[in-house]
């Protein structure tokens, strides 16, 4: 099983679907569906909502491996059931996704224009988790904000020394060291990133994944998508809509998709499920698409 989705995330068509928005973003994005807060009481019912809305996409008729090669999950997605199957299992056994979890524990404060990873308390219990319900890897994100040398090394430092750790649980994990979209020093920071992930590849025994920000110059990120050591090079939507997020993908030759507002930015728990499914379908057509390349 873990060969077929290794060679399914390596070289299949389609891009990844991020489905991991935790209790921090969680509200915003209910909101965005069109579940404002006053409809919930509480955390508990907050995240059954918020379930039942990523069970919605993961049944769709519109979301299948014939186009998404990937989800990434909460933690707490990954535990529980869609359709009596446990989360991970419905994705593969069901639409041949291959599944990803995120396991980040949020963002520290911002200093040398980066906020690094608050450290992680609980991850060997999550990836023992993880392996048991069968996913195929992990995400962890950080946020780069300014073009800070100091910054940026420490964002890929970190990034590679809790890989290690994920790699030796036989998972493969995801590195995501998001650029600001809006930030002025957005191309320098890029460049900066870049030269650390390539020096710090070197030294990494098993294969990685990198989710990256769309870049600036168009197929800059070509020798980190060819790199032995590197299974996938994803991106982020990064705040841009689905339209403009896709315009910019599909310059960069080899880069797909790895998008969660983009990817439901017009579903509305209002829809029928017609009118969701038809919506899902023309949002995962335009970013497979996308993912395509030039």
């Amino acid at each position: 099983m873990r060969d077929e989705q290794r060679n399914r995330i390596a070289s299949g068509a389609g891009f990844l679907a991020a489905l991991d928005q935790s209790g921090g973003s969680t509200p915003k994005a209910l909101a965005l569906y069109g579940v404002p807060e006053s409809a919930y009481s509480g955390e508990g019912q907050m995240f059954d909502l918020m379930h039942a809305f990523r069970s919605r996409i993961m049944m769709s008729p519109a979301f299948t491996g014939e186009r998404v090669l990937g989800a990434i999950l909460f933690e707490q997605t990954m535990d529980r059931d869609v359709d009596g199957v446990s989360t991970p299992d419905y994705l593969w056994q069901r639409k041949r996704i291959v599944p990803f979890v995120k396991v980040d524990e949020g963002l520290a404060d911002e200093r040398d224009g980066v906020r690094l990873m608050k450290p992680f308390t609980r991850l060997g219990g999550l990836l023992e988790r993880a392996v048991e319900r069968r996913v195929f890897g992990t995400k962890m994100r950080s946020f780069v904000s300014r073009a800070d040398t100091g910054g940026i090394t420490a964002v890929v430092d970190q990034q590679f020394a809790y890989a290690r750790e994920i790699l030796g649980a036989g998972l493969v994990p995801i590195l995501e060291p998001e650029v600001d979209i809006h930030s002025a020093e957005k191309r320098r920071a890029e460049e900066l990133l870049k030269a650390a992930v390539l020096e710090r590849l070197a030294d990494v025994d098993g294969p990685v994944m990198l989710k990256l920000s769309i870049p600036s110059v168009d197929n800059f990120y070509a020798d980190l998508i060819g790199h032995p050591k590197v299974l996938r090079v994803v991106a982020l939507s990064g705040g841009y809509t689905q339209a403009e997020a896709d315009e910019r993908l599909a310059r960069n030759r080899g880069l797909i998709a790895s998008f969660s507002r983009a990817l439901v930015q017009d579903l509305r728990y209002q829809q029928s499920d017609d009118e969701f499914n038809r919506t899902l379908d023309v949002a995962v057509a335009a970013i497979g698409r996308a993912s395509v390349g030039t």
